[in-house]
């Protein structure tokens, strides 16, 4: 395989169609009725925390973190996360999300929370939330609700909804 040589940078509005089919081919129709499509609905993504990977000049990848709230403390909720099928395993979903959650980190958030598999996200820093302690309006897998908390801050607790 050959090598390919990522570059990342902000997303930009002109990206909305490439990022909005990376994420279809990813997740397809069903996607929307998915609870984290559900709780970004109509609030807007961070563009200074959303970022997409290149390989030349095609959008290849794409991460995004929205703003939300979990009980009374701000957070950011991670996704979606999606790379296109021939680009899968090359470490560009990785490089996105750090790049995202060192973004992050730098603009003084605390929390970020993903549904998610934790194989993938564990090593980045994603650990699982307690049964219990952070409530989704929907339907999730317990076992695939994940948070990293940033700049030392404690895991937050309570219902989640979108905005700040």
């Amino acid at each position: 395989m050959k090598p390919i040589n990522w570059f990342v940078r902000l997303e930009v509005p002109a990206d909305d169609a490439a990022v909005e089919n990376l994420q279809s081919v990813a997740f397809g129709p069903g996607r929307f009725a998915r609870t984290a499509f559900r709780i970004r609905e109509g609030i807007p993504h961070d563009p200074a925390l959303s970022f997409v990977g290149l390989a030349g000049d095609e959008v290849v990848g794409s991460v995004r973190l929205t703003p939300i709230r979990i009980g009374e403390t701000p957070a950011m909720l991670l996704g979606p996360l999606t790379v296109a099928p021939e680009f899968k395993n090359r470490g560009l979903g990785k490089l996105l999300l750090r790049t995202a959650l060192d973004a992050a980190s730098r603009q003084g958030e605390t929390a970020v929370l993903l549904v998610g598999d934790p194989p993938y996200y564990g090593p980045l820093g994603f650990l699982p939330v307690s049964f219990g302690r952070i409530t989704l309006p929907g339907p999730v897998d317990p076992a695939r609700l994940l948070i990293a908390t940033l700049n030392g801050a404690d895991v937050p607790s309570g219902p989640v909804r979108g905005g700040r």
